[in-house]
């Protein structure tokens, strides 16, 4: 077996860090100079070119990817009565975020192979929902989860078969492809997430919302400065403190300029995982008509236990996403959901793991790994 170079980090934001620090330390102080430390030229100069690099007419930056996903379902003024449709196996945010608006989260389950929701589940429980007259069907938040983004094509044409609104979870896809497009591009709002292990991170937190409509930009732009008007006292509907800091903004635009170099090595070191590792366990498969942004790479093993101890038991960290799908969570108990309801998230909750992702993995720390793990 191959000897262990160095400390093998599960991601290495130093070594990313070393390639732009100069950069990031003049950014940085070039805002301790001007001193516009909330809303300063940084902060346009980014929404600027993550609209060009995604695509779409308008960016809105905000304090964090949780707040993108309130921001977003609090313009279309989901409320109380309201069913959005989403996936029990993600991050508690995207259905937090329904529940905090008064709305309820309605969960579909996944498909097993790309672990994003199943389009086919979820015409079934949009008719079943609109059926029961309980709750009145008003969106759909796919999640394009680990990086990969979902079915939009199928899910569009579903969302607009019922008249429904879609917003994409891009907070693991940000740099992913999808039939030409980009994430953040696939639906009519997108919502990404800055925060420091994202494939674009920055050093705390931060957000972001793209859409190519401009009454819902504006309503955004509104929403996350306390519902601001015309000026700082005029409040025209409920909003948030929402802002991203001018100090994040300065160190995403210098990640910008390596970031797609990053996502093309991430892409080499999930190949190499795959190419090495399919024959013992399911590796994660990307579909032909898009590509992963690779926030994770995640492994499935009916031994999950097994493999992670001898992972550290070599120095390797590992880490599972995710561990209990949202519907057995304590937190969305009200909604009396029981184990066997969605059972492909959670047969792959009970085998997934992930190995150490990020673009600055040597092939030589890859291979120990790839080697502890066919021991």
């Amino acid at each position: 077996m191959s000897t262990l170079t160095q400390k093998i980090n599960f991601i290495d934001l130093n070594a990313q860090q070393q390639r732009i620090r100069a950069g990031v330390e003049a950014r940085i102080n070039a805002v301790l100079d001007h001193g516009r430390y909330i809303m300063g030229p940084e902060i346009g100069e980014l929404e600027q070119q993550l609209a060009e690099y995604v695509g779409v007419k308008h960016c809105v930056s905000c304090a964090s990817g949780t707040d993108a996903l309130l921001m977003a379902l609090m313009a279309d003024n989901v409320g109380p009565g309201d069913a959005i449709f989403t996936t029990p196996f993600t991050f508690i945010a995207t259905a937090e975020v329904i529940a905090l608006l008064g709305a309820t989260p309605v969960f579909v389950d996944i498909d097993p192979q790309t672990y994003n929701i199943d389009a086919t589940a979820l015409a079934e429980a949009i008719e079943k929902v609109a059926a029961a007259k309980e709750l009145r069907p008003k969106g759909v938040i796919p999640v394009d989860l680990f990086g990969q983004p979902a079915d939009y094509d199928e899910i569009n044409e579903i969302a607009k078969q019922h008249g429904l609104r879609v917003w994409e979870d891009a907070a693991q896809s940000f740099g992913a492809e999808y039939r030409g497009g980009k994430a953040c591009s696939l639906a009519e709002v997108a919502c990404t997430s800055f925060f420091p292990a994202k494939p674009l991170g920055c050093y705390g937190d931060g957000g972001a919302i793209f859409t190519n409509d401009d009454e819902i930009a504006e309503k955004l732009r509104s929403i996350r400065v306390h519902g601001k008007g015309s000026h700082k006292y005029d409040n025209v509907r409920i909003g948030v403190n929402g802002r991203m800091d001018t100090m994040q903004a300065a160190v995403l635009l210098e990640k910008l300029t390596i970031f797609e170099e990053e996502v093309r090595l991430r892409d080499q070191v999930a190949a190499r995982y795959s190419e090495k590792l399919g024959g013992k366990f399911t590796t994660p498969p990307v579909k032909a008509d898009r590509g992963s942004a690779w926030a994770q790479y995640s492994l499935l093993s009916n031994d999950r236990d097994s493999e992670m101890a001898k992972l550290k038991e070599h120095g390797v960290p590992t880490a599972i996403y995710y561990p209990k799908p949202l519907h057995l969570q304590e937190a969305f108990a009200h909604l009396g959901h029981q184990h066997g309801d969605f059972p492909v998230s959670e047969d792959i909750a009970g085998k997934i793991f992930s190995l150490p992702m990020h673009p600055y993995l040597s092939e030589a720390d890859q291979d120990y790994i790839i080697a502890a793990l066919l021991k």
